[in-house]
């Protein structure tokens, strides 16, 4: 266990000795106090704050020939400026919380997105955007759970599963949220592969390809060395980087803008059979992540927030929402740019059509696409080989610019997510099908759990979710979980092997039951007692006393003292 955090369970211990210390003072803490610890952990007002815990006795000064300790992401807090108006916006605050949700919407644009995207636009044209829409914005509130339990209770989703769940279950939801992060790193590494091996002209093998992003992604995670704000900056730029590659391609192939609206705002799909049901399940499956559930959470622990202070949780929580709410409209927007450019360029075209082109511009990818009348059936490799046929090598290497960032900056933070918790086109085509499905498959093990201690008043104290939000939220985790399965049956039903279907069925039942556990927790905490059956206390859903201390100290800064 890292020292940072076995420190905090100390503390934590020694506190829970008295119980009417830490129950008479939730929310008790002035702020005075709780300001002064922040400036005993910065040695300045204003500044970065440093958690990173020592071995030196505290009560010692610092040694002053030490050296500095190596730091990351989540060793250290942005301290929020003070307004002397108190006005109910300030861009110097909302500035100040900006990082976190372009982060968090960087799972948006990963290279399983955008894969999507592009097989929804040759699939269905412009027919499934608002299904693009509205799974965004069911992404959106469901950050939004995410992140208030992380600003509220000073703990990401895992540390609280940690606490609250009983032994096995959280071993269980461990277990399959690395196989989540393991799965969504996989799509990454083979995004970049797939567009290092298209910039190459095919010089670098995707095997090679592999190895520069796992060497590349190192060195570029020692960024976060060099502080939270150069770090951020850095993921920025990729983004914009995204936007500038794939906006390009919206330029050049001018997409029709009528069908464009038509496709945002009509819920309707002309037309439409089996093909095109299947692509709005994959979109919906690859736009929510569980393991971004879990990254969220954790990242909005990175600003300065006196959790003493209601008003302050108020507002971290009112910032971080505008945030996301920017971030994922960003990444809305280029998802948007790669659905309508295949959705004009290639709805309705055959092999031939494209391959007719691709011979014609003496493309070295032609043989990708046989001379027959099938429809034409693109992945993120076949997607830049066609848009080179069509409109030149620079909308190639554009494209695959736009993978490889796509690719890199994505990898990043699923690697930041696991510190909580190849040689054939096609053959890697087969395994990303199979990884969504073994994200889908996750799905209930975050968006579950995020409902349950979201509306738990022992968690969240007064920042527990009202009515609207356990009814909504329950729907939609309902509707997304159901979604999900669907694409899940279908992978399987595909596959055409006996035995396979056996052992499926058998796994289905293991994989039910747990979720059915988590699912009868999640009811008793929106309030239906009923099922507890007088045990609530042995089901990990009491009061914790030290979530309740963490409502009231940072335990961050505490660690740093």
């Amino acid at each position: 266990m890292p020292k940072k955090y076995s420190l905090e369970l100390a503390d934590v211990a020694d506190l829970k000795q008295g119980p009417g210390h830490w129950k008479g003072s939730t929310m008790g803490t002035s702020d005075t106090d709780q300001k002064a610890s922040y400036e005993d952990a910065s040695g300045e007002p204003g500044g970065v704050v440093s958690t990173v815990a020592s071995s030196r006795n505290p009560l010692q000064p610092p040694d002053a020939s030490s050296e500095e300790p190596f730091t990351t992401y989540f060793d250290s807090k942005i301290a929020i400026p003070e307004d002397e108006k108190q006005s109910c916006f300030s861009f110097r605050k909302l500035w100040a919380f900006t990082g976190p949700g372009f982060l968090m919407s960087i799972a948006y644009l990963d290279p399983g997105n955008i894969e999507s995207d592009l097989q929804s636009g040759a699939v269905a044209g412009f027919k499934l955007l608002w299904v693009l829409m509205l799974a965004t914005l069911i992404g959106l509130l469901l950050q939004r759970l995410a992140a208030r339990l992380g600003v509220v209770t000073g703990l990401h989703l895992a540390e609280v599963c940690n606490r609250q769940y009983q032994k096995v279950p959280r071993i269980i939801l461990w277990l399959m949220v690395e196989l989540a992060i393991i799965g969504s790193d996989m799509q990454e590494v083979i995004g970049s592969a797939i567009a290092i091996n298209l910039l190459s002209m095919g010089k670098i093998p995707l095997w090679g390809g592999v190895l520069i992003t796992i060497a590349d992604t190192f060195v570029f995670l020692f960024l976060d060395k060099y502080g939270l704000r150069k770090l951020e900056a850095f993921f920025g730029f990729l983004i914009t980087i995204m936007a500038l590659t794939f906006g390009y391609e919206y330029i050049t192939v001018r997409p029709n803008q009528q069908k464009l609206l038509q496709g945002l705002f009509v819920p309707y799909c002309q037309d439409c059979g089996t093909p095109q049901l299947e692509q709005a399940v994959g979109i919906v499956g690859a736009v929510i992540m569980p393991h971004n559930m879990y990254l969220h959470s954790a990242l909005v622990k990175s600003r300065q927030v006196n959790r003493a202070n209601k008003r302050e949780v108020q507002e971290a929580n009112k910032y971080f929402f505008i945030e996301s709410c920017i971030a994922l409209f960003v990444s809305f927007i280029i998802n948007i740019f790669v659905v309508t450019v295949f959705a004009e360029a290639f709805f309705e075209k055959d092999n031939a059509d494209v391959n007719a082109v691709c011979v014609n511009a003496s493309s070295p990818h032609s043989s990708l696409f046989p001379n027959n009348n099938q429809t034409l059936e693109v992945d993120i490799y076949k997607g830049g080989a066609v848009l080179g046929c069509y409109f030149g090598p620079a909308a190639l290497y554009i494209w695959a610019i736009g993978i490889l960032a796509a690719g890199q900056s994505s990898t990043m933070t699923g690697t930041y997510s696991g510190q909580f918790v190849m040689e054939d086109v096609e053959h890697l085509t087969g395994m990303n099908d199979f990884l969504n499905v073994l994200m889908s498959l996750q799905l209930p093990f975050a968006l579950i759990p995020v409902l349950t201690f979201t509306s738990l008043p022992s968690v969240m104290h007064d920042f527990a979710n009202g009515l609207f939000w356990r009814i909504g939220g329950g729907i939609l985790i309902l509707l997304i979980c159901c979604i999900n399965m669907y694409f899940v049956v279908d992978y399987v039903m595909s596959l055409n092997h006996v035995a396979l279907y056996v052992g499926a069925a058998v796994l289905s039942i293991i994989y039910l039951s747990f979720v059915a556990y988590l699912t009868w927790l999640c009811l008793i905490a929106l309030g239906a007692s009923f099922l507890a059956c007088g045990t609530r206390h042995h089901l990990g859903l009491a009061a914790c006393p030290e979530l309740f201390l963490l409502n009231t100290v940072d335990m961050d800064a505490l660690v740093a003292r």
